[in-house]
């Protein structure tokens, strides 16, 4: 049965690369189905792909090949849990090695301009017990461009 909820998400041109790129990459994410244009269309011509379903992370996704219309900001982004520093690196590596960019406070971009939070749990449950924990997790995370999970653990414990 399909999801009743899927979040769509806007691409140039390239939203098969970016969903196949999201699977090799993400756990529990995969490629479905390609659907091609049945005629010309603002963004494209005919046969070429419009829509590929996809999932990262078990979340249903749309890529909607659309053309140079809309751009992704940061007003949407997808935050991945992290366990620890090397899942932390090896996300954060891959969507910056990739073309993507490096921002602030654990954020980056992929190559398709799709901004992704890559956040260490340590964090999120800092931030959670609130008071004076929460309050020294998160100056430690302004500092950071890629959460640094060894000095979020030392602001923890002050």
């Amino acid at each position: 049965m399909k999801s009743k909820n899927t979040i769509c998400l806007w691409y140039e041109h390239d939203a098969e690369a970016a969903a196949h790129f999201y699977a090799s990459v993400f756990p529990d994410s995969a490629v479905g189905a390609v659907h091609r244009a049945p005629s010309d269309f603002p963004g494209g011509k005919a046969d070429a792909v419009l829509t590929v379903e996809f999932t990262v992370c078990g979340i249903p996704c749309l890529g909607l090949n659309g053309g140079t219309a809309f751009k992704q900001s940061e007003a949407f982004s997808f935050q991945i849990a992290t366990d620890d520093q090397e899942e932390t690196d090896r996300y954060w590596n891959a969507i910056v090695g990739n073309g993507g960019t490096e921002s602030a406070c654990g954020w980056c971009k992929d190559k398709w301009g799709l901004s992704w939070q890559i956040t260490p749990r340590v964090l999120t449950d800092a931030m959670a017990q609130g008071g004076e924990v929460a309050q020294r997790a998160f100056q430690a995370m302004m500092q950071m461009g890629k959460i640094d999970v060894a000095k979020i653990e030392a602001a923890i414990h002050g």
